[in-house]
């Protein structure tokens, strides 16, 4: 039997259940291979939060599918030395469930909800409203590159989230600036080039046919001498 889809989990009910090993034995093992990738020892002066919007809950594997998706777009675009990404969430609650059986005269094996604690299942982490999810720390170029990574790994969430700059903002918006000027600049300059008047461009037209006649009865002269 597969699992029971993210929907069934994702709402917060009651207390956690984190008590590992003590008193909830059998819970299965974190998906998450690593919490940090990238340059971890590298100093950047941006950082941006994916930060989520609702109270839910989100798997172990949610969040393996995400540090997989954000990683490989950042390592494929920025290269391995120029980001630091980190998992800033843990799944510490254990997900149980009382599974009841489908089967001809299961109402004489099992005992309903009798004792219905259930047996774990799967993983996964509390999240509180504006919690921030993954931190991605890099250059202010590579602004709209981080973005991008954060869209993809939101995507692998069951709840919507937003971006966040925690550091950095001021640089951000200086290079923001830089570019809508530079974009005037160039959509001026292209205005001006479109915008010749008609006579002006008859005028280089009769100047460049007259050259080529200069030229071709100069080319005519020099053969016959």
């Amino acid at each position: 039997m597969g699992k029971r889809p993210a929907r069934c989990y994702t709402r917060v009910r009651g207390p956690a259940n984190t008590r590992v090993g003590k008193y909830v034995r059998g819970a299965p093992d974190s998906r998450i291979r690593a919490y940090d990738t990238g340059n971890r020892k590298g100093d950047f002066p941006l950082h941006v939060h994916l930060v989520s919007k609702d109270r839910c809950q989100i798997r172990h594997t949610a969040l393996e599918a995400t540090r997989i998706a954000v990683n490989r777009h950042l390592q494929r675009h920025l290269g391995v030395e120029n980001y630091h990404m980190t998992i800033r969430i843990h799944p510490h609650h254990i997900l149980r469930e009382n599974k009841m059986m489908a089967v001809a005269g299961a109402d004489r094996i099992q005992d309903g909800m009798r004792l219905s604690f259930g047996k774990p299942t799967d993983r996964a982490a509390r999240v509180k409203e504006g919690q921030e999810l993954v931190t991605v720390r890099t250059s202010v170029e590579n602004y709209y590159i981080t973005l991008d990574a954060l869209k993809r790994g939101a995507d692998r969430f069951p709840t919507p989230c937003k971006y966040k700059i925690g550091k950095g903002e001021e640089l951000v918006k200086e290079m923001q600036k830089t570019g809508k000027q530079f974009l005037k600049v160039v959509q001026k300059s292209k205005k001006q080039v479109d915008e010749v008047p008609e006579g002006e461009e008859r005028v280089d037209e009769a100047q460049a046919a007259d050259e080529e006649q200069v030229d071709e009865a100069q080319a005519a002269d020099e053969e016959q001498n």
